[in-house]
């Protein structure tokens, strides 16, 4: 049997994260939506109109975090690359012009 590494990354793991990057927007319209619904369906259930202004509050408040998530991803993988000996002579030289 092979011992494998625990920091080996998974064989697909590039195409993962596109794909998930790719549905960023998908997954704003199904926050907004499934808050529509929720407040669709407390209304029905309590009679109130204000329950369904809040499912939709919950849905853009929802997107808006799907929002800040991917982009604090965006941002670590590119820390990460930025550490990268491959773009280490780039940044060498950007830093004597002044």
């Amino acid at each position: 049997m092979e011992n494998k590494d625990s920091t080996q990354k998974p064989k697909y793991n590039d195409a993962i994260l596109a794909y998930s990057n790719a549905t960023l927007g998908i997954s704003m319209v199904v926050a907004v939506l499934i808050g529509v619904g929720i407040g669709y369906g407390l209304e029905a259930l309590f009679g109130y109109r204000w329950l369904f202004w809040l499912g939709v509050i919950w849905g853009v408040l929802a997107a808006i975090l799907n929002v800040y998530k991917a982009y604090k991803r965006q941002k670590r993988e590119l820390d990460e690359l930025s550490k990268d000996p491959k773009y280490a002579y780039q940044s060498k030289w950007d830093d004597d012009e002044d």
